[in-house]
């Protein structure tokens, strides 16, 4: 049989690596895992007990509604008003997705059809480029450059360059700050530039803010909405995933321009019945009670990037240091660089152990790179970077 839009995806090419793991593994030797992406962190202990409470009550079994229950739609928007100042209606402006992954993909089926065309970065993680190609769209990558320092302007002033070439004229631009899988970071004035860029042309800025609270020396990741006229033209993806901690449990929320919201809402009332109603409820109350819960989750993250990038630098991999993200994005040691980032990313799992994500896998220009997740404590980043020491003899440190 002939399938649909699966035959455009091509392989996976982070199976290549997770494969060799496996396969390393089952022959018996120890590989520390830093490749995907899955918070090691436990949840708030707030958000079990009330999950366990909630999902005792039968009432709770039944089916929920898409848009997620009052509460805790009225849960985030306190928390974008005592974080990001930003005013927010619960009943317009906010609807809980089942994770932003489900969010993003649904929306661009809101978005974009056949014949439209979107702006995503590049490199970019996976599903900002093939959620808009799975809903017909042309995808148009755009540089973010290669310095982390200055990524986020750069990008703002690379979509507006882009935008006037080829035809039709993107109608949405995809953004992520701080940005899976570089790190890279982007300043308010930036966003204030974009969002009075899209008023003018009438493109939807979507902007996936799945690190909003993970940052570190004393940064802080600014929100769209925060921008004058950013309700006007945005919309925001914020998710409990990397703030909470909260990675299998799929809460999520679409905030910011009414109709766009609105659109995915109804969309969503004939695919889903929402999340498990006590994940709802235990979401709620984790909001309410453990709001700084996100801080000691960046502080944990902190201490690893330091024991990475410091440990790396030691040895004589020379790493930029990321203000946000729980990625470390290496570029490819320079006796190495030649091989690609597959062939490299092979060589640190046959030769040290060590597991990480080729950076094509995020894209063409990703290719000189490998992501490294903070998803090991800080002993067993020790124990990859001295297994790197050993297994990589061009190394200068």
């Amino acid at each position: 049989m002939e399938f649909r839009r699966i035959p455009g995806l091509p392989p996976y090419v982070f199976t290549i690596i997770d494969g060799l793991k496996q396969q390393a593994r089952r022959d018996g030797r120890d590989i520390v895992d830093l490749g995907f992406g899955n918070p090691d962190i436990p949840s708030p202990d707030v958000a079990v007990d009330k999950l366990a409470e909630a999902a005792r009550n039968a009432r709770n079994h039944r089916y929920s509604s898409s848009r997620g229950l009052p509460k805790l739609r009225q849960a985030v928007v306190a928390r974008y008003a005592d974080r990001f100042g930003v005013d927010l209606d619960p009943d317009t402006q906010v609807i809980s997705t089942i994770g932003a992954k489900e969010g993003f993909s649904h929306l661009m089926w809101v978005l974009l059809q056949a014949g439209d065309a979107a702006i995503v970065p590049q490199p970019s993680y996976p599903i900002h480029i093939w959620g808009p190609y799975l809903a017909g769209a042309d995808v148009r990558q755009v540089s973010m450059g290669s310095d982390l320092a200055t990524a986020g302007q750069q990008y703002v002033d690379n979509v507006m360059a882009q935008w006037e070439y080829g035809w039709p004229r993107p109608r949405v631009v995809v953004l992520s700050f701080p940005h899976n899988p570089t790190g890279a970071t982007v300043e308010l004035a930036d966003l204030q530039r974009l969002v009075d860029w899209a008023r003018d042309k009438d493109v939807v800025l979507v902007h996936d803010f799945a690190y909003a609270d993970v940052a570190f020396d004393g940064w802080r990741p600014p929100s769209i909405l925060q921008c004058e006229g950013g309700t006007d033209v945005a919309v925001e993806l914020y998710s409990m995933t990397k703030s909470f901690s909260m990675a299998g449990w799929r809460v999520a929320f679409l905030l910011g321009r009414a109709d766009v919201v609105a659109a995915l809402a109804k969309l969503k009332s004939y695919l889903d019945y929402g999340t498990f109603q006590p994940i709802q409820i235990a979401a709620t109350v984790t909001m309410n009670e453990a709001a700084d819960y996100p801080d000691q989750v960046s502080e944990v993250y902190r201490g690893r990037r330091d024991a990475l990038v410091d440990g790396l630098q030691r040895i004589g991999w020379s790493v930029p240091r990321p203000r946000g993200s729980m990625f470390v994005w290496a570029p490819v040691p320079e006796p190495y660089r030649a091989e690609g980032s597959i062939a490299f990313a092979t060589r640190l799992v046959n030769d040290c152990d060590v597991a990480t994500s080729p950076g094509v896998g995020f894209g063409p220009d990703g290719d000189g790179f490998v992501r490294f997740a903070l998803i090991e404590n800080e002993h067993r980043i020790g124990q990859a970077v001295r297994r790197i020491r050993k297994g990589l003899p061009l190394l200068t440190g």
